[in-house]
């Protein structure tokens, strides 16, 4: 049997190379973790800066267990010791690339705060239902050992530590950005990444150790999007169309892929959950693509394509004559079956086969909201000169407000969670209502076999009714983890 059959067959079994079935923290493989207990509850942050409203940002517990009285509510709120924070990505200190290490412990939650810098660990196994703070890394003493600011992805690693990518210094400049270590006791280390060649910028990555690899995409310097969308910004240079790649676990940058035009504004990437794959995704924001990468022939280096374009929309009474997708919340299938996006302006959720790396194909598609819903001034303009909203169906009696952005799938793939905030300037900005009413959350049911959404009727969390007022959800993760905090080794 080749090496490749045989790691194929070990993605399967969840065996380890040269090694017997691997205990530990979550699954010894992606397919064994679709087999995992069905979710019962969904941490959620939740902000109020930006919003108007001076309360702290809080964590939110939903219970999305449909035999539960409470199903569908925010059964628990952990509010947070500061104004400002703006909660945004969560990690946690372990998951399956710790499933070697019997003594691994799913237990803290990693809050980064994109604005203010600190980083709250959370306590989830005390009582799941009621998570409680644990420890804050505050951002002067991140600032003092290692000058990095405004933090984005965490990761776990499978010896414990934490890393974490941020965005820039303390005065929002893309050039000081970074990655920082923590210890499994959120002590600081240090920086990860080695001196010598410099990203330009860091958002969002995901490494693959098989292939010796850590992948970075790059969103924007701090200093332009915390300000709201301008697209003068991007002529000035102040976003990034590149993915930078270094070497794993060694921290050195040696390759820098230019997406150019077809991927201005790199954002979430995720690499295929088999680890002996050489092939990932990146979704390039601006640019409404998804951009595949693959290493070339020979093993040597990595290369790049689009995958997936979404076309601009002709629009009318916007502010600009064409509306791009503007693709956020990518996620992929535990079985590497299926590709999900959505489009934050046009308001759709999609599904891609994705079987054919090279070639995905469209086989599932809702829309849940967006600028151009019925009864929005909006309109696009088809080829024939008639103008065209979409359906977006109420939800229990409530309008399904702004555009769908983080996306969350359970572990068996069959429901895909959203909610619709995307960061409190840039709601501001195109999606107002969504700051005074607050955002919400919504499930969509997914048809695994042969592809095919619909939003689930039973299922809506209002955060605009919150007892300090509305607030702004984004991303979501499970107590057992999920296909965008695993990864295997």
């Amino acid at each position: 049997m080749s090496i490749e059959r045989e790691r194929e067959r070990e993605f399967a079994m969840g065996e380890e190379v040269g090694c017997c079935k691997r205990t530990g923290t979550g699954y010894g493989a992606p397919l064994e973790a679709m087999s995992g207990p069905k979710e019962a509850l969904i941490y959620v942050p939740c902000v109020y800066n930006g919003t108007g409203r001076e309360k702290p940002d809080f964590l939110a517990t939903v219970d999305v267990d449909p035999n539960s009285p409470t199903y569908s509510k925010v059964i628990h709120r952990l509010s947070l010791p500061y104004i400002g924070d703006e909660l945004h990505h969560t990690g946690w200190n372990a998951c399956s690339s710790c499933h070697g290490d019997p003594s691994s412990d799913r237990r803290f939650l990693i809050l980064p705060s994109l604005l203010s810098g600190r980083i709250y660990v959370i306590d989830t196994q005390k009582n799941p239902k009621a998570p409680s703070l644990h420890k804050v890394v505050e951002p002067e003493h991140i600032i003092e050992k290692t000058g990095l600011a405004y933090p984005h992805t965490s990761h776990c690693l499978a010896n414990g530590d934490i890393i974490i990518s941020f965005l820039g210094d303390k005065d929002g400049n893309a050039q000081g950005n970074g990655f920082l270590l923590l210890d499994s006791q959120f002590n600081i280390k240090g920086r990860w990444e080695k001196p010598g060649r410099k990203a330009e910028f860091s958002y969002d990555f995901w490494y693959q150790p098989r292939h010796k690899t850590m992948i970075c995409s790059s969103f924007g310097a701090p200093l332009a999007f915390t300000q709201g969308f301008n697209l003068k910004h991007v002529e000035d240079g102040f976003y990034g169309r590149q993915l930078f790649v270094y070497d794993w676990p060694d921290g050195r940058l040696k390759q820098t892929l230019d997406l150019g035009d077809n991927g201005l504004i790199s954002g979430e990437i995720r690499f295929l959950h088999d680890p002996t794959k050489d092939t990932g995704y990146v979704e390039c924001v601006l640019s409404s693509n998804v951009v595949r990468f693959f290493k070339t022939q020979d093993g040597s280096s990595w290369s790049h394509e689009v995958a997936i374009s979404v076309k601009p929309l002709k629009v009318q009474n916007w502010i600009l004559p064409e509306m791009p997708g503007l693709i956020v919340g990518l996620l992929i299938s535990l079985d590497d079956r299926f590709l999900y996006f959505v489009n934050w302006f046009h308001g759709d959720v999609r599904q891609y086969n994705i079987e054919d790396p090279k070639n995905p194909i469209l086989v599932g598609q809702v829309y849940v909201g967006g600028l151009l819903q019925k009864g929005s001034p909006i309109t696009a303009v088809t080829e024939d000169g008639k103008t065209w909203q979409p359906d977006v169906p109420k939800i229990q009696g409530h309008c399904l407000r702004g555009g769908p952005c983080m996306t969350q799938l359970s572990l068996d793939g069959k429901r895909l969670y959203v909610t619709n905030s995307l960061f409190s300037t840039w709601d501001r900005q195109f999606y107002p209502d969504v700051i005074e009413k607050g955002s919400h959350m919504i499930q969509i049911d997914v048809d695994i076999e042969n592809g095919g959404l619909k939003i689930n009727p039973d299922f809506f969390v209002d955060f605009g009714a919150e007892p300090d007022g509305p607030c702004l959800a984004h991303e979501m993760r499970y107590p057992g983890g999920d296909c965008t905090s695993d990864i295997w080794i």
